[in-house]
């Protein structure tokens, strides 16, 4: 399975460049020595993630001091705009976690008496408060990971093991299913590592246990409808993602020698390998996080760096770039180098996260930006209730006006006239955007119906 002359040709790669990098270019980079590290690995730094609004690009890093948000609309200008201190901070701290919903930002660690904190992120560059920082819903959590489809979170590992919270009020999150306790046939799965979740259906690394696929669409009766607990090269189930619009999901086993795995969902009933994939550097080589852009696959190596692979075959992933981030040299049994790669910001920039070397802003003229939607386009509407079961009211009365309304995926599924009130009962539950031609002016807002 595992392709041999992209081995090769990765290995005469590193000969051949002397900065350790291939069609990947480093545009920034950000470390800062008073930050102690973490008495487990040496690491001051951990989770990467972005975020992007208003033609504002931003990256978000993890430190064992807390959550440090920088500018890097422009790499080489990129500069610290906000610094959010963890609840638990030090020499103890080796995880933090972050997704954004709904211009929030969630924050979870997973050492000590720790916290969930959310920040607004609608002030940037110049603030982003905390309106939330409690250990009540849960002091610790290794990994989230929100679907904007439905508003919810899905927490992994800490002492839950694995929960869904609705989002519904995104500052104020609420439990709707702890699954050891609530769910039947959680026996197998355990304790979920990290996951990846797109239209309520969860893609679960658990871990030693294997890969498992749930339908939570019915809160109250989630259904498992796929499972792979033999494979290929089987470790430590990490993480995994999912293409944008193939059934193709790559998952990454954090075992030492153990190759990066490309796996074919198209049909549940039969979840099988289809190619693995590794950087070749070291026998003992170990993938950590990866995300896919596209055709692109992006993998952050513990040691090696920055991975990036072709996948417009998604079952023959060719190798496209690296960069090498670590400046450690290869150790069996520790744990250094590239932790996380984050790659959809609209420019097309590359955010990764490296142990000891910190924050990393990429340039690759193999990766195209997109545009990011103007909010100039639309002016603010006012609905409520927000959330909704039955009836939206607009802010005000209009007469005769026209409104569409379409889900997060930008399929319409209402549309027509009004006076300033809309029957949304027949709406599934979920986040939609509501589109409103008045007055000669567009407005748009977005609800969420019960």
């Amino acid at each position: 399975m595992k392709h041999l002359c992209t081995i090769l040709f990765c290995v005469a790669a590193n000969s051949l460049f002397a900065q350790g990098s291939l069609n990947i270019d480093s545009l920034f980079n950000w470390q800062d020595s008073t930050i102690i590290p973490s008495t487990a690995h040496n690491n001051r730094y951990n989770e990467i993630w972005g975020y992007a609004k208003n033609g504002k690009e931003y990256a978000i890093i993890g430190s064992s001091k807390g959550t440090h948000i920088f500018d890097v609309t422009v790499p080489a200008e990129s500069e610290q705009v906000v610094f959010i201190e963890g609840k638990v901070t030090g020499s103890t701290v080796v995880h933090r976690d972050f997704h954004d919903f709904d211009d929030c930002l969630y924050m979870v660690s997973d050492e000590g008496n720790a916290s969930l904190q959310i920040a607004d992120l609608r002030f940037l560059p110049d603030s982003a408060p905390l309106v939330y920082d409690s250990g009540e819903l849960f002091p610790r959590s290794h990994n989230i990971f929100i679907d904007s489809s439905s508003a919810r979170m899905y927490v992994c590992g800490g002492p839950l093991l694995f929960a869904v919270f609705s989002l519904a009020d995104p500052t104020s999150p609420t439990l709707l299913l702890n699954c050891p306790l609530d769910v039947p046939f959680w026996g197998p799965i355990g304790y979920v590592h990290d996951t990846y979740v797109r239209g309520d259906t969860a893609y679960l690394n658990a871990g030693t246990n294997g890969l498992f696929v749930v339908d939570f669409h019915d809160i109250n009766n989630p259904v498992m409808i796929g499972s792979m607990d033999v494979y290929p090269q089987s470790g430590y189930n990490h993480s995994g993602w999912l293409m944008a619009d193939k059934p193709y999901y790559a998952l990454a086993d954090e075992t030492f020698g153990k190759d990066v795995k490309i796996v074919d969902v198209s049909d549940m009933a039969d979840l099988h390998v289809v190619d693995t994939i590794t950087s070749g550097v070291d026998e003992n080589s170990i993938p950590h996080n990866l995300i896919y852009r596209g055709d692109q696959l992006f993998i952050s190596y513990y040691f090696d760096g920055l991975y990036m692979f072709d996948c417009s075959d998604p079952t023959h992933p060719q190798l496209a770039g690296f960069y090498d981030t670590s400046t450690e040299p290869h150790v069996n049994g520790l744990y250094r180098g590239c932790w996380g790669v984050y790659p959809l910001l609209p420019s097309g920039h590359i955010l990764a996260s490296d142990m000891q070397t910190g924050l990393w802003v990429f340039g690759s003229n193999l990766v195209a930006g997109v545009n990011e939607p103007s909010k100039d386009a639309t002016k603010d509407l006012t609905v409520y209730p927000n959330p909704v079961e039955n009836v939206l009211h607009l802010g005000k009365n209009y007469t005769n006006i026209r409104y569409r309304i379409s889900d997060m995926a930008g399929r319409e599924v209402m549309h027509g006239k009004s006076i300033g009130t809309i029957d949304v009962s027949e709406l599934g539950t979920g986040i939609y955007v509501i589109t409103v031609l008045a007055d000669d002016a567009t407005l748009q807002s977005r609800f969420f119906k019960r």
